[in-house]
């Protein structure tokens, strides 16, 4: 059993007995700490989170509501919560989404999200300030296996997007949501890189009026 009063390593891959990974995140409570499991192996993330990560992670979020809102699609957005097979996999995304007939299907009060009863995410999208190899790559392999149909890494550092359609426990780039179609990952990175010199206001702003010229032209195809 892995010694608990000792200093954890964090941001890294550890081979941990679920059991031990549920100890020791229990007595993480206090803590920040966003925490994962796959295949035998746990991580920790207890980084403190930048500004830059923050304001991206605000961004987004705003950005894919928006686009709901307008093209009237049903969604229910979630920002870092647990996804849990129990004694399998666990993961916190920065933001997941349930969309359509699924945007109700967790019941109000429901604290871990036991994907032994409910389904996967539509979208999961995580903020890579610090991890975005490990994003990339083992918590790529873990929402594939989990079922989420689609997957987003934001590079903060670079203003990009890496997105990928997920099927059959694999995965492939996109550029262009297929949760969301007619959602242009362009115009999702266009806007990270415009909250770098403008409020988040005026970013909003900006997105509403390519949304609404977009319905637009939509409507007279």
């Amino acid at each position: 059993m892995i010694e608990l009063q000792t200093q954890l390593p964090t941001d890294t891959w550890i081979y941990t007995s679920w059991a031990d990974y549920e100890q020791i995140i229990v007595n993480l409570l206090n803590e920040k700490a966003k925490s994962y499991y796959y295949k035998g192996y746990m991580r920790l993330e207890m980084a403190p989170v930048s500004f830059d990560h923050g304001k991206d992670h605000v961004v987004i979020i705003f950005a894919v509501t928006l686009f709901a809102t307008i093209r009237g699609i049903l969604a229910t957005g979630l920002d870092t919560t647990t996804f849990r097979k129990t004694g399998i996999q666990d993961c916190q995304p920065d933001v997941a989404y349930y969309l359509r007939e699924r945007a109700q299907s967790i019941p109000t009060g429901t604290g871990i999200i036991k994907l032994d009863l409910y389904p996967a995410p539509d979208l999961v999208i995580e903020i890579a300030k610090t991890s975005l190899l490990d994003d990339l790559g083992t918590k790529r392999s873990l929402y594939e296996d989990l079922g989420v149909a689609e997957y987003w890494v934001v590079d903060v550092q670079n203003a990009q997007i890496i997105a990928y359609a997920m099927a059959d426990q694999g995965s492939k780039r996109i550029q262009e949501s297929q949760v969301f179609p007619g959602l242009a990952i362009a115009i999702l990175e266009e806007a990270l890189r415009r909250s770098r010199e403008m409020s988040q206001s005026e970013v909003g702003a900006w997105l509403l009026n390519q949304f609404q010229e977009k319905e637009g032209s939509l409507e007279h195809c």
